[in-house]
C-alpha cells in the first residue's frame, strides 16, 4: 500500500481537458455528498465536451440544485486541497467502501481482476478511480453544471434509475463562455423544437416512443430528398429493389445477426408454424434477390439500392427525437462484385458520397473503422477488406483517421462524420466491405473459367437513416431549408382580402411551374403576414397590391436579403428555377 503520497502526474505545466474534466466530476461528487446526506455515488467519467456523475438519492435533483452544488464546488476549489492517489489492496478497498455504504463502488470492485486498485481522495471525499487527476482542486477554474437527466445504472433498464448531472470544464473562462454560447445556439437549432414549430414531424406516445410521424411539410422535404437520391442512383448504375418487412428467423441465423446483434432485434413472432422477425437490416433481402437466379461474371457488378425501413430495439433512455429511433428508413445499397472490381466500386461509392454531402452543404471527417472484439470470418479476409478500404481512400486523396475496433461484426468500414453549421459532428455515410456474409449465404457467380466463385459484397449508406438525416438537416439549417429543399418555397401575401383571388391565380401559375407556393389569406396586416412567413422560414415572400397588378409585376422579399424589389413573374420564376437546379444552399 502506498498511503498519503500524491502520485498525480498532472502538474501546472500541462493539463489535459480529460484530466481537468474528470477532476471536476470528482469535485462535483464531493459537493453532492456534502449537500445531500445519504446519497450514493456511482460513476463519473469525462466525456466529449464535459463530464457527468450518476447518483442514487431519495428524491431526484431539480434544476435549482445545480446552483447550490456549484457554490459548494467553489468552496472546495478555493481551498486548493491536493488530490491524493493511494494504491490499496482490493480487500482493503472492499472494506473501505462497505464502511462508506457505497454499493455501486462495491459492485465495480467485484469486477476488477487486479489485486490492487487506486483511490483518490481530498479532504472528506474518497473515490474509487483510475485517474489521473489534477495536482489539486485549485487548478479547476472554468466550469459549469449544465443539466440533469435520468440514467439506468450501467444503461440497463432492469437496473435502478439514477440521477445524472452533466457538466463541463475548460482551461479558461473564455473557452467556457464560447462553449456555453454554442450550447445556446444548439438549443435554438434543436430539431425537436423546430420540428414542432415548423410542423415537420411528431412522436406520438399513443403509438410508442422512437417512432416518427412525418407531417405533410416534413414528408415533402423527405420526398424531395428521396427523388434526388433515386435519380442520382439510377444515373450511377444502381437498380432499386424493395423487400418485405418481416422474414423467417432462419434468415437471421444464417446472417449471424442472431448471434451478434440479438440485443438490437425485436422478439420473434409466430406465423403459422414458423417464427418471423421484423428486419433490422436490408442486406439479407438483397442477397436473396441476387441468388434468385444464376449470375455470371458478365453481370457484375450488380448495384442494388433500397430505401428500406428497418426496426431496431433501442433502450428508451437513448431515444432522441429523429436522431435515435426504433423504426427508420435506411438509404441502403449493396454492391455485388468480383475481387478485381472491389477497389473501383469503393471509389465510386466515395465519389457518390462526396457529391451528396457537398450538395447538402456539409463538410466532413473520414475514419477507417477496423476489426472489433466480436467478429465473424477469417483474419485474412478482414485484412483484405481493410486494405481495400484504405487503398480506395488513398487513391481518392481523402485524409482519414483510423478508428480501432469500431468496425461492424462482419467487416471493416469507412465512417464519414458530417460537420454541421456550428461545428458539431454527426454520424453520416458508411461503406463496408464484407467477405463474411457472402460466405454464410454462399453467394456465388460463374467466372470466366466456368467455375463458381464467391462474390465480394459492399454495404453502403450515403445518407444513413432518413430520419436522422432529416434531424441533422433541420439543425444544420436551423429549420431554414435552402430553396430546393423548402417544403413551401413562396408565400404570396395579398395586401387586402379583395386581392386573394389574384394571389391564388399567381400561386396556381407558380405550382404549374413546379414552384411550391401558398397564399396567406388571413386578414392580418402586411407586417404580421411578413413576420409569420419569416418565423415559418419561407424562402420568398411575394407581396401583391393594386400597383403590382396594374404594372404586371410582383414585389419580392427574400428571407435573408430582405426586399428584392419589383420584377415580372417570368423573371422571378427564372430566378427560382436557377437556384433550384443548381441546388444552391445560401
Amino acid at each position: 500500500m502506498n498511503k498519503g503520497k500524491n502520485l498525480s502526474d498532472s502538474g501546472n505545466e500541462s493539463i489535459s481537458l480529460e484530466t481537468l474534466r474528470h477532476s471536476t466530476a470528482h469535485v462535483m461528487a464531493q459537493a453532492v455528498k456534502r449537500l445531500f446526506p445519504g446519497v450514493k455515488v456511482a460513476i463519473g467519467p469525462a466525456i466529449n465536451d464535459g463530464f457527468y456523475y450518476d447518483f442514487d438519492l431519495e428524491k431526484p435533483f431539480v434544476p435549482e440544485d445545480l446552483d447550490r452544488i456549484e457554490v459548494e464546488m467553489r468552496k472546495i476549489i478555493d481551498k486548493d486541497s491536493a488530490f491524493i492517489r493511494d494504491e490499496i489492496s482490493k480487500e482493503e478497498a472492499i472494506d473501505l467502501f462497505q464502511d462508506m455504504k457505497e454499493p455501486y463502488k462495491l459492485e465495480l470492485l467485484e469486477e476488477i481482476p487486479d489485486k490492487e486498485v487506486s483511490i483518490y481522495k481530498n479532504d472528506d471525499f474518497t473515490d474509487l478511480c483510475r485517474g489521473p487527476h489534477l495536482a489539486s482542486t485549485g487548478k479547476i477554474q472554468a466550469f459549469k453544471l449544465l443539466s440533469i437527466a435520468g440514467a439506468y445504472w450501467r444503461g440497463d433498464e432492469k437496473n435502478k434509475m439514477l440521477s445524472r448531472i452533466y457538466g463541463t470544464a475548460f482551461l479558461d473562462e473564455k473557452s467556457l463562455a464560447k462553449y456555453i454560447d454554442a450550447l445556446e445556439e444548439a438549443k435554438k437549432r434543436d430539431h425537436r423544437k423546430l420540428g414542432k414549430e415548423l410542423d415537420l414531424f411528431s412522436i406520438q406516445q399513443n403509438a410508442g416512443p422512437g417512432l416518427i410521424f412525418w407531417h405533410p411539410r416534413g414528408a415533402r422535404v423527405r420526398d424531395i430528398i428521396e427523388t434526388f437520391w433515386k435519380k442520382e442512383h439510377y444515373r450511377r448504375g444502381y437498380e432499386l429493389v424493395y423487400g418485405p418487412h418481416i422474414s423467417k428467423i432462419d434468415l437471421w441465423k444464417i446472417s449471424g445477426h442472431i448471434d451478434f446483434y440479438k440485443e438490437n432485434m425485436y422478439s420473434p413472432m409466430d406465423v403459422d408454424e414458423d417464427q418471423y422477425i421484423v428486419k433490422p437490416m436490408n442486406c439479407p433481402g438483397h442477397i436473396l434477390i441476387f441468388k434468385s437466379r444464376l449470375r455470371s461474371y458478365r453481370d457484375l457488378p450488380i448495384r442494388m439500392a433500397e430505401l428500406g425501413t428497418v426496426y431496431r430495439y433501442e433502450r428508451s433512455g437513448v431515444l432522441h427525437g429523429m436522431m435515435r429511433v426504433r423504426g427508420f428508413t435506411q438509404d441502403d445499397a449493396h454492391i455485388f462484385c468480383t475481387p478485381d472490381q472491389m477497389k473501383e466500386e469503393i471509389e465510386g461509392v466515395i465519389d457518390l458520397t462526396r457529391f451528396m454531402m457537398t450538395t447538402f452543404g456539409f463538410d466532413y471527417k473520414v475514419y477507417l473503422s477496423t476489426r472489433p472484439e466480436k467478429f465473424v470470418g477469417t483474419l485474412d479476409n478482414w485484412e483484405r477488406s481493410t486494405n481495400a478500404l484504405r487503398d480506395a481512400l488513398e487513391s481518392c486523396g481523402l485524409e482519414y483517421e483510423v478508428d480501432p475496433g469500431e468496425g461492424v461484426f462482419y467487416g471493416p468500414k469507412i465512417d464519414i462524420k458530417l460537420i454541421d453549421a456550428i461545428g458539431r459532428t454527426w454520424q453520416g455515410p458508411t461503406i463496408q466491405v464484407d467477405f463474411n456474409i457472402p460466405e454464410r449465404f454462399q453467394v456465388d457467380y460463374i467466372g470466366q473459367d466456368g467455375e463458381s466463385h464467391r462474390v465480394v459484397m459492399i454495404h453502403r449508406a450515403v445518407l444513413g437513416s432518413l430520419e436522422r438525416f432529416m434531424g441533422i438537416l433541420i439543425e444544420h439549417y436551423a429549420g431554414a431549408f435552402p430553396l430546393w429543399l423548402a417544403p413551401e418555397q413562396v408565400r404570396i401575401l395579398p395586401i387586402n382580402q379583395e386581392l386573394i383571388g389574384h394571389a391564388e391565380e399567381l400561386a396556381s401559375k407558380m405550382m404549374q411551374q413546379d414552384i411550391r407556393a401558398k397564399v396567406d389569406g388571413t386578414n392580418e396586416k402586411m407586417g404580421m403576414k411578413i413576420r409569420n412567413a419569416q418565423v415559418e422560414k419561407i424562402p420568398y415572400m411575394v407581396v401583391v397590391g393594386k400597383r403590382e397588378i396594374e404594372q404586371g409585376t410582383i414585389s419580392v422579399r427574400d428571407r435573408k436579403k430582405g426586399e428584392l424589389g419589383s420584377m415580372s413573374l417570368e423573371d422571378f420564376l427564372n430566378l427560382c428555377h436557377d437556384r433550384i437546379n443548381k441546388r444552391t444552399i445560401d
